[in-house]
């Protein structure tokens, strides 16, 4: 059987639909086949080109699968991506090589029981947000943990956030940044009119439940990864936990996360001094 990669550019960009070009190129000379549609777990591993957007869309096509996702970074930040424009031919080559390890990544499972009786579910890599479904006014929430009341509040949402997305939308929000192989769930709600409204970091087993409330002046609105939605009417209620599935992204970096974190954010390091070392006098 032929090997097959998939290609997924951001169609949108011009730069995006070059950059795949080469390396649909590049995959032929090696042998591979580049393919542009998956069909269960017909191709071994995707290439995605854009930025981290692209490779949340990317993460949708394959997942349930154990097929490695590789992003070459297009956009601002990238922090999903392993490799910039310029280092095309080198990630085919060792993609194809099988030269890279597999970084797990949690998800996040959602169940949205609606007033009505219908039940909607839905997953996301980065993040799940319960917000506003009118943005001209708050929406009333109520939070539960493992069964329990937690608090009430008029907000504009509450960010649920993987390790994975706690450098994204939660992190503009005022949550804490997670390190990748922290397994839990990060809440950070939004704008809230409450006194204790912060961010709170829940273990892995733990399930958390928002309940549109009946008083609410608005509707909410389930938003998975930033792109996919469910609309959550007043009296439903939208479980979140820890994901079943995991998606799995290509490494071929030593570097650890704390690099990552400094290069993409470009933090500030001068005068660290690492152990061992002396200073002048």
């Amino acid at each position: 059987m032929a090997r097959r990669i998939l290609l997924v550019p951001n169609p949108r960009r011009e730069d995006a639909l070059a950059a795949a070009e080469v390396a649909r190129v590049a995959l032929r000379s090696h042998g591979i086949d580049p393919c542009t549609e998956v069909h269960g777990n017909d191709v071994e591993a995707v290439m995605v080109f854009g930025g981290d957007g692209t490779i949340l869309h990317a993460a949708q096509l394959v997942h349930g699968s154990t097929t490695p996702l590789l992003g070459i970074n297009l956009g601002h930040v990238g922090f999903l991506a392993e490799f910039e424009r310029e280092d095309i031919a080198q990630a085919v080559t060792r993609l194809v090589e099988g030269d890279y390890e597999v970084d797990e990544r949690g998800t996040v499972d959602v169940t949205v029981f609606h007033a009505d009786g219908r039940v909607e579910t839905g997953w996301a890599l980065n993040d799940a947000t319960v917000e506003r479904g009118d943005l001209r006014r708050t929406v009333d929430l109520a939070v539960a943990v493992d069964g329990h009341a937690l608090s009430s509040f008029g907000c504009d949402g509450i960010v649920v956030a993987t390790s994975t997305g706690s450098t994204a939308h939660a992190f503009s929000a005022g949550g804490p940044v997670m390190w990748p192989d922290v397994d839990a769930l990060l809440m950070v709600p939004l704008a809230a009119h409450a006194l204790f409204a912060r961010p709170l970091v829940l273990g892995p087993r733990s399930l958390l439940e928002i309940e549109v409330l009946e008083i609410s002046g608005v509707d909410g609105l389930v938003v998975f990864d930033g792109a996919r939605t469910i609309q959550v009417a007043r009296g439903s209620r939208v479980q979140v936990r820890v994901g079943e599935h995991r998606v799995r992204l290509a490494r071929m970096s030593d570097g650890p996360f704390t690099e990552r974190l400094v290069r993409k954010f470009a933090l500030p390091t001068a005068g660290w001094r690492a152990a061992g070392q002396q200073r002048e006098s």
